[in-house]
């Protein structure tokens, strides 16, 4: 649902803004706690939090052990609830504010669900431990040992009381949240599981969690998998600074995760109090829960007692978030240029070390079933052939075949470049293949005289037909040698050039009998080369000649600059059809999770308008960080649409490729089925009305 038609909102495009509190407490003091509890919930509506939540038993603190069991306690924690309340007035979040209440001649360890001067709810605890350090039954009652659903409190009749509530702002119902408290996530089944099923999409655990060695690390595991799990996002609070430490320690560790994706922590062990805001995205939760079928089947599944969890709704209006002069500021939570690249460089490694092996084991099983001992490329000095030459070689290497079984050719036409020629033949020489040189342009020229194109009379004209004749002569070239060797034909093509239609159809780069790259984007490839690079994989002149390939422009050559060989590429590939790191961009968010093009253009707006304010993966430095406006922006965008959709043909009979990741395949056999004959209208007219200004073409500044 679209909120508002300001573009540059976060809300417009399906973003709400969560926080975590903690607060410095002192132990059964509620005045002083209180206080801090007030501090912070200002703090919050002053940073355009729609959902606040704080640690448990916050306004008394949790670490009072038999003093929760006297009446002046309690009885201050309900003077303290009512400020809380009083003060929600004027304030735009729902609050939840834990706090030990007495209910039918029971103490429960609550959770108040506050907003607008009003208590929507209140949530007590399900699982109360009562191993090891906690004993938390000598105080506490579960929630299933209440009778009544309703309860009474400060005036307020008939609250809804329970752990089986699940709250919805009215007007905006992807807003809508359940609440556990500290144990339930560590039970077998916590009980925000079902109010999952039943539609939350955030989740709010109000937590004092105490600290041990390795415990972090594990409550760090709980959150990531229950939010994974149910396709959410998790706010974690930890109690902090002030708890007692008779027998306990706190660290204040509060989180906010978003399917699993850890999005922000609060510092752990700060005798500060601490408050954490970010904006998750409910509409990407709605549309991966739609797409997962176990999610389904498992609301299904569950249904009894999933159709009885009791629905609060609520009055609600999206507070305004803090103006920002800095492009994309206003929404908080970081958007990586690069989504099929980790900036960290360890994660980074970690990715590449995993693509580079899926490939190479995936070409050695199709080697193995096959019986073939030979492959056939076609190297042209680029980035993607490089990158499926070094992987055939690593094959070859794991099945123990000689190198020498590898025959790659260069095959230059009419507009290959000395620069690429070159590296073509030294990359090959390196890595010890058999290499030869096919010289193309005579078995084109009889083409060209065959069909009667201008160009065998001396006419210079470059037509698509002057460049899909040499891209067919090269591979009918490798077809006829693979028969000829009893070989395998190795595919260079990535998915970005399979995304863009980038790919003569038929006899030409679109087909061979094996594509290792089909599944990789074109800016992963450049760091899977680095990656190899910097990892060894191969000895020094090898890594030399792949550093010279990597700073090559990006080229098809198959156009002449005139007046002969020239030393670097004439033809620009980004040119045409925009600049791949951008274009790998959009395709990553409509494949991925099929956002509408002003969704895309926005959070490629917030990641690419500044240059200097993000943070880029290793080795891009200098003139390598490029910044796109909002024009340039929409204008590629619109180029990357008209040529998705109306390529979707060529996409529906390729070679078989292995998968790489989650936003990496258009295999019609793997993540993405779609008509050849799909129109891109909508999505253009979508684009076109929800983003202000005109296209502009042009590449980055």
């Amino acid at each position: 649902m679209r909120r508002g038609g300001d573009f540059f909102s976060p809300h417009t495009h399906g973003f709400v803004r969560v926080g975590v509190a903690v607060p410095r407490v002192r132990v059964a003091d509620v005045a002083y706690n209180t206080e801090r509890t007030l501090e912070l919930m200002r703090q919050a509506d002053d940073a355009g939090a729609s959902l606040l939540t704080f640690p448990e038993l916050g306004l008394s603190a949790y670490s009072n052990d038999d003093l929760f069991q006297q009446d002046a306690l309690l009885d201050a924690v309900r003077e303290g609830l009512f400020e809380v309340l009083e003060a929600s007035t004027t304030l735009s979040p729902v609050f939840l504010v834990g706090a030990p209440l007495r209910f039918e001649q029971k103490l429960f360890n609550c959770a108040v669900v506050v907003c607008g001067g009003r208590i929507l709810g209140i949530v007590p605890k399900s699982y109360i431990p009562n191993y090891r350090e906690f004993y938390e039954k000598r105080q506490f009652a579960s929630a299933a040992a209440a009778v009544q659903p309703e309860v009474n409190l400060l005036g307020m009749r008939g609250i809804p009381f329970g752990a089986d509530l699940v709250f919805t702002a009215e007007g905006f119902e992807e807003l809508t949240f359940a609440v556990e408290i500290c144990e339930d996530l560590w039970a077998p089944i916590p009980p925000t599981t079902y109010a999952a099923l039943a539609g939350a999409t955030v989740l709010a655990n109000l937590s004092a969690s105490n600290i041990t060695i390795g415990k972090a690390d594990y409550r760090d595991t709980l959150a990531a998998g229950h939010s994974g799990r149910c396709v959410s996002a998790y706010l974690y609070a930890a109690a902090g600074s002030g708890e007692s430490t008779t027998d306990l320690a706190w660290d204040g560790h509060a989180l906010i995760y978003e399917n699993g994706r850890l999005v922000e922590e609060t510092e752990r062990f700060s005798e500060e109090e601490q408050l954490i805001c970010a904006d998750v995205d409910l509409e990407m939760l709605v549309q991966e829960r739609m797409r997962l079928t176990s999610f389904i089947d498992a609301a299904g599944a569950h249904s009894e007692r999933v159709s009885r969890l009791r629905r609060i709704s609520f009055e609600f209006e999206l507070p305004q978030l803090p103006e920002s002069a800095a492009p994309g500021a206003s929404l908080a939570r970081e958007i990586a240029r690069f989504p099929y690249v980790p900036v960290d460089a360890a994660r980074r490694d970690e990715r590449c070390f995993e693509a580079y092996n899926i490939q190479v084991h995936a070409l050695a099983q199709r080697l193995r079933q096959t019986g073939i001992e030979h492959t056939v490329l076609g190297i042209s000095g680029g980035l993607d052939s490089t990158q499926a030459l070094i992987v055939t070689a690593k094959t070859f290497d794991l099945l123990g075949l000689p190198r020498t079984n590898i025959h790659a050719y260069t095959m230059p036409g009419f507009a290959t470049s000395s620069g690429t020629r070159e590296s073509a033949h030294a990359l090959m020489s390196a890595l010890g293949v058999s290499a030869a040189e096919i010289d193309i342009r005579p078995s084109c020229m009889q083409m060209f005289r065959d069909i009667g194109h201008p160009f065998a009379e001396g006419e210079e004209v470059y037509d698509v037909t002057f460049e899909n004749v040499q891209a067919g002569e090269r591979t009918s070239h490798l077809f006829r040698l693979a028969n000829h060797l009893g070989g395998l034909v190795v595919g260079t093509g990535d998915l970005s050039e399979l995304a863009l239609g980038w790919a003569t159809y038929g006899v030409g780069d679109h087909m061979s009998h094996y594509n290792v790259n089909a599944s990789v984007p074109k800016t992963l490839i450049q760091h899977l080369i680095r990656w190899v690079i910097d990892s060894g994989q191969f000895d020094a002149p090898t890594s030399e000649v792949l550093r010279v390939i990597l700073s090559t422009e990006i080229s098809p050559e198959l156009v002449p600059a005139g007046g002969g060989e020239s030393e670097a590429p004439a033809q620009s590939t980004e040119e045409k059809i925009g600049p791949y790191e951008l274009q790998d961009f959009h395709l990553y968010y409509v494949t991925r999770f099929g956002f509408r093009p002003s969704k895309v253009a926005y959070l490629a707006y917030v990641a690419w308008a500044d240059a200097e304010s993000g943070r880029w993966p290793p080795g891009m430095t200098g003139e390598d960080r490029r910044s796109y406006d909002l024009a340039q922006i929409k204008h590629w965008l619109g180029v990357f649409l008209a040529r998705f959709f109306r390529s979707q043909f060529k996409r529906s009979c390729v070679p078989n490729a292995p998968k790489m990741g989650s936003g990496g395949s258009l295999s019609p056999r793997g993540d993405w089925r779609a008509p050849s004959d799909g129109e891109a209208a909508v999505w253009l007219a979508e684009l076109e009305k929800h983003v202000p200004g005109d296209g502009a073409p042009g590449g980055g500044t």
